[in-house]
């Protein structure tokens, strides 16, 4: 089964949502816009602009959430392709993931060190040990954020993997309805725990314990089966206007999770489903037009490396261009995530190649 133009295209939707909140949060920290003019119809609609971008802006961090779906619904997909032809070799599987994985992770640590044009908020010390293994909640205050803040996201990731032929286990036994109900379950009763009964440090509802994310991973796994049985269904409510206008519908119910800790306990579930619903509609536009879809998907196809590299850059330039007009900033936003996806693309290829000739697969072995 070949790989679904939409679903990349979906990623790369993600990720520079994702670069471009990072640069906006930057740029914008301190900033305020023009004072609201409405005397005449150009004004009006220029400060009407202006709420709504920054409204939007803000909303970026949701697409981590869609990250978090898109992984759990594109590795649920292709482990049901291979235990099809046959028995499970968990042994090899993990194998797969983890040269997958740190491979790119440790070539971005690399990056960061080396690279130019990076902000450097933080000493490299001693918790580069815990960074480059992937173990940043252990210490999670001191450690979770280090260096790169984006790369909280590993140390979740490789949690999900972990625990991950369990869910796959679940899944398949209990089929994706009641998988889904108790995996919500699971996973909110984690965030009840950890923001009404114990509170701890918010760090670990964000990913730092990763149940608190399994929601979002576990209607990806669920939707991913729902488009294995019926994927002309699927992608019709997907990528032809239903998801996107449900998705608008309800953001603004979604938003309002963010006001009490108990409704907070939804919030991300809530922020990530809608704001898939949306990319993904998105998407589902963007891949009628054959180069636009190739450009988008090659960033989804390598969005794991861009995820990796691009905060410490736009951190940089964003300190550095405060004094810029808005329009200025979208146009140099545009440039540079252009570079960053050309240099993440470059990085990531040339590491699965390199690991792929160090490490070649048994199927190639065998063949």
């Amino acid at each position: 089964m070949k790989r679904l133009l939409w679903l990349d295209i979906s990623k790369g939707l993600a990720i520079l949502f994702v670069a471009y909140f990072h640069f906006f949060r930057t740029y914008f920290e301190h900033g305020t816009l023009p004072p609201a003019d409405w005397s005449g119809l150009a004004t009006s609609a220029l400060t009407i602009l202006n709420l709504v971008w920054l409204k939007i802006s803000g909303l970026g961090f949701h697409a981590v959430g869609v990250f978090i779906i898109l992984s759990g619904w594109t590795l649920m997909e292709s482990t049901a392709r291979r235990a099809e032809s046959g028995a499970m070799q968990w042994a090899t599987w993990y194998r797969a993931r983890l040269l997958r994985l740190y491979p790119m992770y440790w070539v971005a640590h690399l990056v960061y060190l080396l690279s130019p044009f990076v902000a450097r908020l933080e000493p490299v010390d001693s918790r580069i040990v815990l960074s480059l293994l992937g173990l940043r909640f252990i210490d999670i205050q001191m450690n979770f954020m280090y260096l790169n803040a984006a790369w909280w996201y590993f140390s979740m990731l490789i949690q999900l993997y972990l625990i991950f032929p369990l869910l796959f286990w679940a899944a398949r036994r209990l089929g994706p309805w009641k998988f889904l109900l108790i995996a919500c379950g699971v996973g909110f009763f984690a965030r009840y725990l950890l923001l009404v009964v114990y509170p701890q440090n918010g760090l670990w509802v964000l990913g730092g314990f990763a149940i608190c994310r399994l929601p979002e991973f576990a209607l990806g796994m669920a939707l991913g089966m729902w488009h294995s049985g019926s994927p002309a269904r699927v992608e019709w409510f997907l990528l032809r206007g239903a998801g996107f206008v449900t998705g608008l519908i309800l953001y603004p119910a979604a938003l309002q999770l963010y006001d009490g800790i108990y409704r907070y306990i939804f919030v991300d579930f809530a922020t990530g489903t809608c704001c898939m619903l949306e990319i993904v509609g998105i998407a589902g536009i963007i891949s009628l037009f054959q180069g636009p879809a190739k450009m988008f998907g090659l960033v989804g196809l390598y969005s794991y490396g861009l995820y990796l590299i691009h905060q410490p850059y736009v951190i940089w330039l964003g300190l550095r261009i405060r004094n810029q007009p808005i329009w200025m900033f979208l146009l140099i936003f545009v440039a540079t995530l252009a570079v960053l996806s050309a240099w993440g693309i470059l990085l990531e290829k040339g590491t699965t190649s390199f690991v792929n000739k160090l490490f070649p697969s048994k199927k190639k072995l065998s063949g």
